[in-house]
């Protein structure tokens, strides 16, 4: 695996998301095209089903699984010619804004924990040895100051 390849320029951890896990794995395939279909949009549950497993932005040059073009985070590195916002001297930048309206379902409110740790720590070795660990916490760990 790759996983240089399958982290998004934006610091999200593809390798660890049910979208790229889907590939794999026709129980999670089939979970996320029901859950994909909650979000209302306009397509049969085939088509969902079909899109529902992604490899990851970058071979997807940066479109995600359910659209149609490049994200701008992706668009705005590829303009910059560099690999991924941590290497960018405008990190962090409005791009990376998190929002609360997603939160429960979307990852991408820990891109600029992920990036700061990538920058620190190096894509490769925050992949093996902290990725997991931070969506783990994200997603089931209670919020506490």
């Amino acid at each position: 695996m790759d996983l240089r390849e399958l982290t998004a320029p934006c610091g999200l951890d593809c390798f660890n998301c049910p979208f790229y896990l889907a590939n794999d794995n026709e129980v999670n395939r089939k979970q996320m095209a029901l859950r994909v279909q909650e979000f209302g949009l306009p397509l049969s549950y085939e088509e969902v089903y079909e899109k529902a497993a992604c490899k990851g932005c970058r071979k997807r040059n940066g479109v995600p699984p359910f659209g149609i073009e490049p994200c701008k985070v992706f668009k705005c590195i590829s303009s910059k010619g560099i690999e991924s916002c941590a290497d960018c001297s405008d990190f962090p930048c409005d791009s990376l804004q998190p929002f609360a309206d997603k939160a429960a379902f979307a990852p991408h409110n820990m891109k600029v924990f992920n990036l700061a740790l990538i920058r620190k720590m190096g894509v490769e070795k925050w992949a093996q040895d902290k990725a997991k660990l931070v969506r783990d916490k994200y997603f089931s760990e209670k919020f506490n100051i």
